[in-house]
């Protein structure tokens, strides 16, 4: 099973001069935990719920900041043709619990996350993503 037949397609987009709160907003009205940056049809960076609490709000950072004082620019992404358990695997390594999908010309064309690993029917995938990033601290 491949990447392309588990992902999610519905992928909200911000750009780096979007607000926090407007950043905020979009994930509340989606249910999500973060959001790709792109710019010129590009991913350059993920923002997510906890960089807005962290690198935004405890900082000071107020609702008019923008998703570029935030964002973590370097992603970790995987492509959509890629095999479930070789992702799974490489999410565990990295303790990711979603990961951007590209397709092989570098454009943004889903999200990957744990539950579309728990949804997948592969329970090798998902066995496998879970002891990776279900780790105690």
């Amino acid at each position: 099973m491949r990447i392309g037949d588990v992902m999610s397609r519905d992928v909200c987009v911000v750009s780096p001069s979007t607000s926090l709160q407007e950043a905020a907003r979009q994930m509340a009205a989606r249910d999500v935990g973060c959001l790709p940056v792109g710019e010129n049809d590009r991913l350059v960076g993920i923002v997510t719920d906890r960089d807005l609490v962290l690198r935004g709000i405890s900082e000071g950072l107020g609702a008019k900041a923008e998703v570029r004082e935030v964002m973590t620019p370097e992603v970790k992404y995987c492509f959509e043709d890629e095999d479930l358990d070789e992702v799974a695997a490489n999410m565990a390594g990295l303790e990711k619990r979603r990961l951007p999908v590209l397709n092989r010309d570098m454009r943004l064309v889903g999200i990957v996350s744990l539950a579309n690993f728990a949804h997948s029917h592969d329970p090798q995938a998902s066995q496998e993503l879970l002891r990776g990033v279900a780790r105690p601290h």
